[in-house]
């Protein structure tokens, strides 16, 4: 009988970490918790798994994504559970449980990760984390101000500059206003909205099949594309965001943003390298989403910023750091033969007490090859230990990079080892 092995593939859209893609993953959270926390962001978080009716729910729902996207099931409690394919419905559902207890205004930040079935491409997979950023009880503009300042410098703090990105804004209320004076019927806004987010991904002449079936006339039809062409509009958040020196900034009337919860302010920042030609992370305002759960609603706004999106854009600018490693160890301990294993172990075990990380390269490789592996993973210090080092207790210390060597008891090269 074959016997028929396991494939060695992830599950597709999904992606393995090894460590050197960790490494920079962890670059990219790393960097990300530093510019919240700089704009004064606290981190929180939750579990994937949520409730399917918290996608459903009138005002949260975003129909392509809880009819065709989302990963839900029936758990044994006979329960109907979703992985979660974003975090704003779940933040919302945080605050509403003690939004009377919060002091406001609240400036949370989260890196989750989200699921989406959806058909992997390049910046999209079915699995992706996220920053999240959200400030809650802040209803004046400048909130939305300080949101899209905050997205902007979470590229520029990885080394990015306003050339390289350009910050598109609209208002949905605005736009409700313009249509209704055009004369497009109320219920038709927001499936104009739904098409004019996938604008970009259909030809100019199907956008006028479509828009042309929701209004019903041609003339309106014209109207309508004529009125989103003129973008010179310069609204609070367009002139608060230029006194901060934020001028890479555009009013766009067609962008829309595809959740229903958007109520003000919407935006999105986009590579315009021509390379990665693509939105990197959007946004917007949602006043009224926590009142999903009963009381009085909460104003909110945030933003959301795929590590995807993050990590195809800072490596088409060559914006990653040539020397991100994932260090293993401060110190590496090499025996020289399988005897010393043991005593090398001892040592590390007391050089960890003093704080430092140590690994022991228990190998059968030659120690030179065991040295130069320790300075490819980022090491600072080896210790060889042969037989002469275990019977008299002197040890060599060598620093990686200096090359500068000291020799004595261990307790007498502490010092050595923690300074640098």
């Amino acid at each position: 009988m074959k016997h028929t092995h396991l494939s060695t593939d992830s599950y597709k859209g999904v992606r393995d970490f090894y460590p050197e893609d960790m490494a920079v993953q962890s670059y990219i959270f790393d960097m990300w918790s530093r510019t919240a926390k700089s704009f004064g962001f606290e981190r929180y978080d939750a579990s994937i798994l949520e409730s399917s009716d918290l996608y459903r729910a009138k005002g949260a729902a975003n129909a392509e994504i809880v009819n065709e996207q989302t990963y839900t099931f029936i758990d044994r409690g006979e329960r109907e559970v979703t992985l979660r394919p974003e975090m704003t419905p779940t933040i919302a559902r945080l605050v509403a449980k003690k939004a009377r207890t919060l002091s406001y205004p609240l400036r949370w930040y989260s890196i989750p990760n989200l699921f989406r079935y959806e058909r992997p491409q390049r910046g999209r997979l079915r699995e992706h984390w996220q920053l999240n950023c959200d400030i809650f009880g802040a209803a004046d503009f400048s909130a939305d101000v300080e949101i899209i300042a905050l997205a902007q410098q979470t590229l520029i703090d990885m080394g990015a500059t306003p050339e390289m990105f350009e910050i598109r804004i609209n208002d949905r209320r605005l736009m409700e206003r313009l249509y209704l004076a055009l004369g497009v019927r109320h219920d038709d806004i927001q499936t104009i909205t739904r098409l004019n987010d996938r604008k970009n991904k259909i030809d100019q002449s199907e956008y006028r099949e479509e828009l042309l079936k929701i209004v019903g006339d041609s003339i309106l039809v014209e109207e309508i594309i004529i009125m989103l062409e003129k973008s010179d509009e310069q609204t609070d958040v367009v002139v608060g965001l230029a006194e901060l020196g934020i001028t890479n900034v555009v009013f766009d009337k067609s962008l829309a943003r595809g959740f229903d919860y958007y109520t003000g302010t919407i935006f999105e920042i986009f590579d315009v390298s021509g390379k990665n030609n693509r939105s990197m992370l959007g946004g917007g305002r949602y006043d009224d989403l926590t009142s999903m759960f009963g009381g009085e609603p909460v104003s909110g706004i945030g933003f959301g910023m795929g590590d995807v999106t993050m990590r195809d854009f800072l490596e088409t600018h060559q914006l990653l750091p040539s020397n991100i490693k994932n260090t293993a160890a401060d110190v590496v301990v090499i025996p020289w033969s399988r005897k010393e294993n043991l005593p090398g172990q001892a040592i590390a075990h007391q050089i960890r007490q003093a704080g430092l990380s140590v690994s022991t390269a228990i190998g059968t490789q030659k120690v030179g090859k065991r040295i130069s592996l320790a300075t490819e993973k980022g090491a600072k210090f080896v210790i060889v230990l042969g037989e002469d080092e275990v019977a008299s207790g002197k040890l060599t210390v060598k620093n990686l990079s200096s090359g500068e060597e000291q020799s004595g008891q261990l307790s007498e090269l502490m010092n050595f080892m923690s300074v640098a």
